[in-house]
């Protein structure tokens, strides 16, 4: 199949106005771009309305600069701002971990049997112990230890490999480090994490134990866009599982890491399949 007759994805968002819908559309149309899958959702709230299509080109001179110089002139008439993803388009992506592995390994194994839509560029890493793994993939691992002191210092060196490697995601993959504030910066929306979600909430070490013990009956996950207040920024995924008083502090953890890794790998698969839309400190996530 060639490039003209495979599927590409449009994006866009712009305020709520009438014929935010027909101008996609129509444009589409005009172009004669069949539309395979479309999502839209206004937001009454925020008065924004957001929309992702995916099309296909029925003719061989499809060209995608006369396509985004044309629909650029239609989308002003909106204020939309907008988006054109190319067929097999793989999102370039740097792993940022520290000790714990699950996320990582769940990551790795998706890249490798394709089931995402990244290109794994580097791993990042305040510590050596996982390096082994990442070398078996053929893929390059960078430890940057840090301190208190040092930190200005390693964020250069993180700052350093996301931008050589051309890097558009930063996944913090149980990398239990703060982030700078400045750093979060120049990451927002584009770099996500993960984190367990334990009602009431736990923090500091060990908190499936503390969750243990408090006897809770859910465990769960929360995959979110970094910034500069810790673990609240904007939501792409959220998973739970009922546990039980049969269920020991050993059991809460293995469970808690299931989750993660599937909740991490939710949010990077929506990310990569253009599905997530983000305005403010919200997201809107047009699922599968």
């Amino acid at each position: 199949m060639s490039r003209h007759h495979a599927n590409w994805i449009l994006t866009a968002q712009c305020p709520s106005k009438l014929g935010s819908v027909d101008v996609v559309t129509r444009f589409l149309k005009e172009q004669s771009c069949y539309i395979n899958e479309q999502h839209s959702f206004d937001d009454k709230c925020a008065k924004r309305f957001f929309i992702r299509t995916v099309f296909e080109p029925q003719t061989e001179s499809f060209d995608p600069v006369a396509f985004r110089d044309e629909f650029s002139l239609r989308a002003a008439d909106f204020a939309m701002s907008y988006e054109l993803t190319e067929p097999d388009y793989k999102v370039p992506v740097v792993i940022m971990v520290s000790k714990t592995d699950h996320c990582l390994n769940d990551l790795l194994y998706r890249h490798r049997a394709g089931k995402l839509a990244i290109d794994i560029k580097a791993v990042i890493s305040n510590h050596p112990l996982l390096e082994p793994i990442v070398a078996w993939h053929g893929l390059p691992y960078h430890y940057f230890p840090v301190t208190a002191a040092t930190r200005e210092e390693q964020e250069r060196q993180i700052w350093q490999v996301v931008q050589e490697t051309g890097a558009e995601l930063v996944v913090l993959a149980r990398y239990m480090q703060v982030m700078s504030a400045e750093m979060c910066q120049k990451l927002a929306g584009r770099a996500i994490n993960i984190h367990h979600s334990l009602l009431p909430g736990f923090k500091g070490a060990k908190p499936y134990h503390q969750a243990y013990d408090k006897g809770v009956k859910l465990v769960g996950a929360t995959a979110h866009f970094i910034n500069e207040d810790l673990d609240e920024g904007p939501i792409i995924s959220q998973k739970v599982e009922v546990v039980s008083h049969s269920d020991y502090a050993d059991d809460l953890v293995d469970k808690g890491r299931d989750i993660e890794r599937l909740t991490l790998a939710h949010a990077v698969s929506c990310y990569a399949e253009r599905r997530v839309f983000l305005y403010e400190n919200r997201t809107v996530v047009f699922s599968r």
